[in-house]
């Protein structure tokens, strides 16, 4: 499976500290990869690392810092010599409820961390070393971007941004770097908590796998599209979500 192995390449994922960002990171190392991890403080940083098995290093990186992000991927080339992955990862969601009962501190919140940080790590990723030598970035995006849900209009909409992004970068990086996105369904994650941890068995009950999902199923998808196994995927959208899209399966699993 050497398609898969990741050995001598480096990535840098976004977020990192908890969740699908850890579990991403233990993903790539497992496959081989030097894994620099971000988070908004280096204790956070730094834990993170410590539970990732292989050549990893947290940084201190508020994701929509440019000083920051500009730091951090000038480290990881003097420690590693290379930003072969980047995985815009951090994500936020501090509104809750009707659009128009949000103000415009939230909006911005939300847009900045959710769609303007991954233009600006993929910026920076691209000048510093992907332009000349190659590289994947993958898009933390959400299957709430592809339809419609009560109380999650602005989140649902950044993310419906961040899947038009990330098709726009994968052709105007093309041929030399390769952008995708996940998207992920309901997750057991500090993120998602509202939406699963009062009614899990519900939530699992409409999922056509029978259970939400867990960081590891998310980071399956994201160490693959950023292997060479996928080096003929670019500008697609992976879902994640164990057929939570597809509808409710009870009234398909009668008769059996």
């Amino acid at each position: 499976m050497a398609h898969f192995d990741l050995t001598g390449r480096t990535a840098v994922v976004t977020g990192a500290s908890r969740g699908i960002g850890l579990a991403t990171a233990q993903a790539l190392a497992a496959a081989g990869a030097n894994v620099v991890l971000t988070s908004r403080d280096q204790g956070s940083a730094d834990a993170a690392a410590a539970q990732v098995q292989g050549n990893a290093l947290g940084i201190a990186a508020h994701a929509v810092d440019e000083q920051a992000a500009r730091a951090c991927i000038d480290r990881t080339l003097e420690r590693f010599g290379s930003v072969d992955i980047l995985v815009n990862n951090a994500g936020t969601n501090p509104a809750f409820g009707p659009v128009i009962k949000q103000d415009h501190a939230r909006f911005a919140k939300i847009f900045d961390v959710n769609l303007w940080a991954p233009i600006l790590w993929s910026a920076l990723a691209t000048e510093a070393w992907m332009g000349a030598h190659g590289g994947a970035i993958v898009n933390t995006a959400s299957i709430g971007g592809m339809g419609f849900e009560a109380n999650l209009g602005l989140y649902n909409a950044s993310k419906a941004a961040l899947i038009h992004l990330t098709k726009q970068m994968a052709l105007e990086l093309s041929p030399t770097v390769r952008v995708n996105a996940v998207a992920p369904g309901v997750v057991r994650t500090k993120l998602a908590e509202a939406l699963w941890r009062e009614h899990e068995g519900a939530v699992a009950g409409a999922t056509a796998l029978d259970r939400i999902g867990e960081p590891e199923d998310v980071a399956a998808a994201v160490a693959f599209l950023a292997s060479d196994a996928a080096r003929w995927i670019t500008g697609e959208v992976m879902v994640i979500d164990g057929g939570q899209r597809l509808g409710h399966p009870a009234a398909f699993r009668t008769g059996r």
